[in-house]
């Protein structure tokens, strides 16, 4: 197994979809093939936006293409996929994190690995990647989110170790990671009832709601969330609400009072969405929650408005 560099930029004509599925030209098979059970990072090319290093996922397996001859898929291993909290230069100090795009005045080589959509990462540059992406103290740095910070510090001596892909898999860790990019997302706005809530700390009274759960193969990806407060968390996951394909707010009519949509729900009755449109839920979400959670869970217990 090997970790792997993959090129992916939003609006690409092939199947790429980050949290599910990366397609790729026949030129890249025995690297991604290595790459099977690994790691990879995401990374966009500088002429297709300014993100560079923005997520990390891990390979399933690696199938052709059906749709289009002499291309392969990778398939993403469900549950692995994770936006980086802050993404990450391409150059931190001048220097790129890559050794492989190092010229040899240290600056940033051209041409050549430059130019490959598929690359080797060694276990150490992964690691510092990572770390810069996803830090070891993400669970005190949302604790620290409102108050005055100092400049972000790249530290490249770091070497690989094993608690890099202990945060990779941490149920918890991953928690607060998905919940800090999707609030950011929404700019801590709940995407239903349009309304920005803060308690006496200033900290924001929204939830981030995966769409497709972890646990019935959805990611962690932004795509796969909603901003919502907590009264419309609690309808959303048990089936009250969900989302047309036009981003219409659906309300199960037989269960929950007209008066308490009217009040609860924005008065477009349209999702508030993000402003970046990378940053919408994905059709295929929101139509996988319709037909499999809305009006379909039985409620015990008192609802909210009771």
């Amino acid at each position: 197994m090997v970790k792997l560099v993959l090129l992916h930029k939003a609006g690409s004509i092939y199947d790429d979809e980050p949290d599910r599925v990366y397609d790729f030209p026949r030129t890249y098979l025995r690297a991604v093939e290595e790459g099977v059970g690994d790691w990879v990072v995401y990374y966009e090319p500088v002429k297709a936006g300014p993100r560079g290093y923005f997520a990390v996922a891990k390979i399933a397996r690696v199938v052709v293409n059906p749709g289009v001859k002499g291309r392969y898929l990778a398939l993403i291993e469900p549950g692995s996929f994770l936006p980086f909290d802050r993404e990450v230069p391409r150059l931190v100090e001048g220097r790129p994190w890559e050794a492989a795009l190092t010229g040899l005045d240290g600056g940033p080589a051209f041409g050549g690995a430059v130019q490959l959509a598929v690359r080797r990462l060694p276990e150490a540059e992964f690691a510092a990647i990572v770390r810069a992406g996803l830090p070891v103290d993400l669970e005190a740095l949302e604790a620290r989110r409102y108050e005055p910070t100092g400049p972000i510090v790249y530290d490249l001596t770091i070497p690989f170790e094993r608690p890099v892909i202990e945060r990779l898999v941490s149920r918890p860790y991953r928690d607060v990671a998905f919940r800090r990019k999707v609030r950011e997302a929404y700019d801590y706005r709940c995407a239903m009832s349009g309304l920005r809530l803060r308690n006496g700390g200033g900290r924001p009274e929204v939830n981030a709601a995966h769409i497709r759960p972890v646990e019935r193969q959805g990611s962690d990806a932004v795509r796969n969330g909603l901003a919502l407060s907590g009264t419309l968390h609690w309808m959303f996951d048990r089936g009250l609400l969900s989302v047309a394909e036009d981003h219409t707010i659906l309300v199960s009519r037989n269960k929950v009072p007209t008066e308490v949509s009217d009040r609860l729900i924005v008065a477009s009755r349209r999702l508030v969405l993000p402003k970046d449109q990378r940053d919408w839920p994905h059709p295929e979400n929101l139509k996988w929650h319709r037909e499999n959670v809305f009006g379909q869970i039985s409620l015990d217990g008192p609802s909210p408005w009771d």
